[in-house]
């Protein structure tokens, strides 16, 4: 999800004293040394769905080293999208530390007002792109806009350059998946409870595509081992089924690359297999997939009940995600893996 409205109040005002603030669609220079700063520091979720519109700010200055400044955590990932020269630890609303001269161009990829505008707006930089807000002149902000959209017009207009919406895809990474190809993922996982489907539904869900002869994986962080656990256990599946806990940020990736399909809720993991263009049953809530869902193409499957006024930061079940049954999970999944063929190196049922 983009800025917590929480987080975006914890800072206000203006562009800093002699901050160079015009709009982004003006000269530059072009070189070895130039440097284009963008700012994503955000959710996995957040940061996939940027890379479109990073991807449209390296075609419009392609001579100038791409600075991407995104959590510590998402660093690995970052390095897949090779629109990226380089990756600056940062935290949400939270300074850079910026050591060297000011990039030519920087590009607030995080939020539409001064609250973020201000983090790239202190690098004092030759060009600065944001939306509007107060002290900041720039495009206007549509909240009924798609995430991935929104930023893609931004960076096309802001600097004249086409931006496709659906360059969404990552490298796969180059480490080991800790788990066989073509397993099916089950990720009941979200960052918050409104976001996040019963596991008792989760675990019916990932029993029946074990039924169905494929081999479940169920994926999570460090704090989700015991939610991994519980699905496992109510799907008849034993602790060799768990991987939450257990996967680096890129052994995931490697791992939803693979996978021959993936069911979550809207949360980083179906943004993942939207990357890799892996099948995909993503439960939307409190959100509309309007907003956050995955592109229009035939692997992937969107289920929503709501009206988009729910919250996704919600401290209990959305009333629209809990009208998701598990009948209709278990026949958009079997729809999806008749319509879906494996490529030949996907097996069932490895012994791994």
């Amino acid at each position: 999800m983009n800025e917590d409205p929480a987080a975006a109040r914890s800072r206000s005002g203006g562009p800093p004293a002699g901050a160079r603030r015009e709009l982004a669609s003006g000269g530059g220079q072009e070189g070895p040394s130039a440097v284009a700063l963008v700012l994503r520091p955000l959710g996995l979720g957040d940061l996939l769905t940027g890379v479109p519109a990073i991807r449209a700010v390296r075609a419009a200055v392609p001579g100038h080293r791409l600075v991407l400044a995104t959590t510590p955590a998402l660093e690995p990932l970052a390095s897949l999208i090779d629109a990226v020269d380089e990756v600056l630890p940062a935290r949400e609303l939270e300074p850079l530390d910026w050591s060297g001269p000011p990039p030519e161009l920087a590009v607030d990829l995080h939020g539409k007002g001064p609250a973020s505008h201000v983090v790239v707006a202190d690098l004092r930089p030759d060009r600065l792109l944001t939306f509007g807000s107060p002290g900041y002149p720039g495009l206007t902000w549509y909240p009924d806009e798609h995430e991935v959209r929104r930023w893609c017009r931004l960076v096309s207009e802001g600097l004249g350059v086409d931006a496709d919406p659906d360059a969404l895809d990552l490298a796969v990474p180059a480490v080991p998946s800790p788990a066989p190809a073509g397993v099916a993922l089950v990720h009941p996982g979200a960052a918050f409870p409104g976001r996040r489907w019963p596991a008792d539904r989760f675990a019916a869900v990932a029993g029946h595509l074990a039924a169905a002869g494929l081999d479940v994986r169920v994926t999570g962080g460090p704090a989700e081992v015991p939610l991994a656990r519980e699905v496992a256990e109510g799907a008849g599946l034993g602790e060799g089924a768990v991987l939450a806990g257990r996967t680096t940020t890129l052994e995931l990736a490697a791992v939803v690359a693979g996978a021959r399909v993936v069911v979550s809720g809207d949360t980083g993991v179906a943004h993942l297999a939207t990357a890799y263009r892996r099948p995909s049953v993503v439960l939307f809530g409190p959100v509309s997939p309007a907003l956050w869902g995955p592109p229009p193409r035939s692997q992937h499957v969107v289920l929503w009940h709501g009206d988009g006024t729910g919250d996704p930061w919600g401290t209990e079940l959305d009333p629209a995600l809990g009208a998701v049954t598990v009948e209709e999970v278990t026949s958009a999944l079997d729809d999806l893996l008749a319509r879906t063929r494996p490529s030949p190196r996907l097996t069932q049922r490895s012994s791994a």
